[in-house]
């Protein structure tokens, strides 16, 4: 058996990244063997300049569109997230990514407004997990391996500035950069920020989808 047309074919079939312990185990080769073809590949992607490649991706692999293709499939791209997530997830995501674990007071302190049908989408979504308790009681959200594999990630290390995306970029990341020095005031006081979509929030964006 040719391990490395194996390995190909098995990550064209695939819809989530990899482990090379699975590919192997399906493969009843060694390890080492299948993580070594998966370089090799990798770099023949590389050198051969083809539009896609092999990347490490959430601890697996998995194949991807070339980064230098970026603008040609950007509109795409952009439509169809905004299709699934309104731009008020889109924020909130972005918060709990930069602030994680964070809870749901924090976020709500740093949009400004009520995030908890936000938040109910993003969990929905799988794109958020709960991560915990604080002292106080206070449940704490984090981004998952699913958020990763959506932004073609292999760790959080890996994150951007601030997604350009977002029309209020640089005033949001201004607000992470200052919320991230300060105290949960919202969680210990119990105060509610305006319900999103209403008077106080940001020009009445809707949450859901």
């Amino acid at each position: 058996m040719n391990v490395a047309r194996a390995v190909e074919a098995l990550l064209i079939m695939a819809t989530d990244p990899v482990p090379p312990a699975d590919l192997a185990a399906q493969l009843g080769v060694p390890e080492h063997d299948v993580v070594a073809e998966l370089e090799q590949l990798a770099r023949f992607y590389q050198e051969t300049e083809r539009g896609f490649e092999l990347r490490r991706v959430a601890g697996g692999w998995r194949l991807a569109t070339a980064p230098d293709l970026a603008e040609v499939l950007e509109a795409a791209v952009v439509a169809e997230t905004r299709a699934r997530l309104s731009q008020a997830a889109l924020e909130t995501l972005a918060v709990i990514a930069y602030l994680q674990p964070v809870t749901r007071g924090r976020v709500s302190g740093v949009r400004g407004v009520n995030v908890d049908g936000v938040v109910r989408t993003l969990l929905a979504h799988g794109l958020i997990t709960e991560a915990g308790e604080e002292p106080n009681g206070a449940m704490t959200f984090a981004t998952t391996s699913l958020f990763l594999q959506k932004l073609g990630l292999d760790s959080l290390d890996e994150l951007p500035d601030l997604a350009p995306l977002l029309p209020d970029a640089v005033a949001l990341e201004a607000e992470l950069r200052a919320a991230s020095g300060i105290e949960e005031q919202h969680d210990r006081a119990g105060g509610h920020p305006p319900a999103e979509g209403a008077g106080g929030g940001r020009g009445g964006v809707a949450t859901g989808q």
